[in-house]
């Protein structure tokens, strides 16, 4: 009987012996990457519950690096995560974490570039390989890679919400949801759009030149992006 390693395919589209803390975990640290937008210089991943006991065992560590990286779930490259990492140049470290009252299956990434600015995602792994994540920098959030999303930072200003969706409208756009987070009134806050078509760089770009807009991300799904560039 042929034998199989924990991170040989268990099912037709993962790799690893477990959704939640393999898969899952992938998943995450991909979408991370995603949101990042770029290739880190250094990363730190900051390990909740079971997230941390299962680091090695379940491969949830390297997982997590496969994923910032920009390689798949369903990559056999995972278990080559480490290796790869060196290659390319990247530093990382996997550390314990108390992230308060928060799923099991949670971790923080701290991704940095070569000068120390770093940007902050938190997602959880919350059975079957689904994910969800719940904080980008200091702002609570809700993606779930399912959907394409177009995530801006803006002045929580009138107007401002209805000016975003008048240019998806013109450029045929369909929204699926849509939420707003925020801190408190006039304040800086985050609109999470999650879309059925791509948004194509000329909207988007009609998007920044808004005023009280700061900033504009967007994120293809996980069915539809291809991150392992570098």
């Amino acid at each position: 009987m042929e034998s199989y390693g924990i991170f040989d395919v268990i099912g037709p589209i993962m790799i690893g012996p477990s959704s939640s803390h393999t898969a899952g975990a992938n998943r995450i640290g991909y979408m991370a990457r995603a949101i990042y937008g770029k290739k880190p210089h250094r990363v730190e991943f900051h390990l909740h519950g079971s997230f941390y006991k299962t680091r090695k065992g379940h491969g949830t560590d390297r997982a997590l690096l496969a994923g910032v990286m920009g390689i798949a779930h369903d990559d056999s490259r995972i278990r080559d995560a480490f290796e790869i990492a060196k290659q390319r140049g990247i530093e990382y470290a996997f550390l314990k974490a108390d992230l308060g009252d928060v799923h099991p299956n949670t971790v923080k990434i701290c991704m940095y570039d070569a000068e120390g600015a770093r940007t902050k995602v938190v997602g959880s792994s919350v059975g079957g390989g689904k994910i969800v994540i719940t904080k980008i920098d200091a702002t609570d959030v809700e993606i779930d890679g399912e959907y394409s999303a177009l995530i801006t930072k803006h002045i929580d200003r009138p107007g401002i919400i209805s000016k975003i969706t008048k240019i998806l409208a013109d450029y045929e756009i369909n929204i699926a949801f849509m939420k707003v987070f925020r801190h408190s009134k006039r304040d800086t806050a985050r609109l999470v759009i999650q879309v059925d078509e791509i948004i194509s760089e000329h909207a988007q770009k009609s998007i920044e030149s808004l005023e009280d807009v700061l900033e504009v991300k967007f994120i293809k799904s996980m069915k539809e992006s291809s991150l392992d560039e570098y």
